[in-house]
């Protein structure tokens, strides 16, 4: 039995990250990402500091087999420079961005990026941001339209040298 039938029944829960969380959330990153598409680990890090209310994991029996974060600012779409540089959360409203969304290659296919999608919506919701945007490649794009988000065009991002889309969900 591998560690997903093991996991086939147990419960997903969604709670904000924290430093304890770091070598999980790397590890989900490599496993993700290409290396010039990942996150460094001192990036990671000033997440956890700056973005305690919008940074959230996916946890199975004590284990983070996925997570979501992101930024809220002003600009409506995300841009590259929001990859590098994050800056304290003090934004009313505003928009919430994603920069990553990712999970253990083991348990895609249980529906935890879509868990993890709604519980940042609610909290989104709950500070009255008016979208969640975020940018993603071609292959991707279908999963997010089934998650109520709309495909706007390419990015003008050029992050890692990759073509990427832009898709944003209305929240009010």
């Amino acid at each position: 039995m591998n560690k997903t039938d093991n996991n086939k029944n147990s419960q997903v829960s969604i709670r904000d990250a924290n430093m304890t969380d770091l070598t999980a959330i790397l590890n989900i990153e490599q496993l993700g990402f290409t290396t010039e598409e990942a996150g460094t680990e001192f990036q990671y890090i000033e997440r956890l500091k700056k973005l305690k209310e919008t940074f959230l994991v996916a946890v199975i029996n004590d284990q983070v087999i996925g997570f979501i974060v992101g930024p809220v600012v002003q600009e409506d779409k995300v841009a590259d420079w929001m990859y590098e540089e994050i800056r304290e959360q003090d934004i009313v409203c505003g928009n919430q961005m994603v920069l990553t969304i990712a999970m253990d290659p083991a348990f895609q296919g249980f529906h935890i990026g879509s868990q993890l999608l709604d519980a940042l919506y609610i909290k989104a919701k709950a500070k009255n941001r008016e979208t969640i945007a975020l940018t993603c490649l071609e292959k991707n794009i279908s999963f997010y339209e089934k998650n109520g988000y709309k495909n706007i065009g390419q990015s003008l991002s050029n992050h890692a040298g990759e073509i990427w889309y832009d898709l944003i969900k209305k929240i009010r």
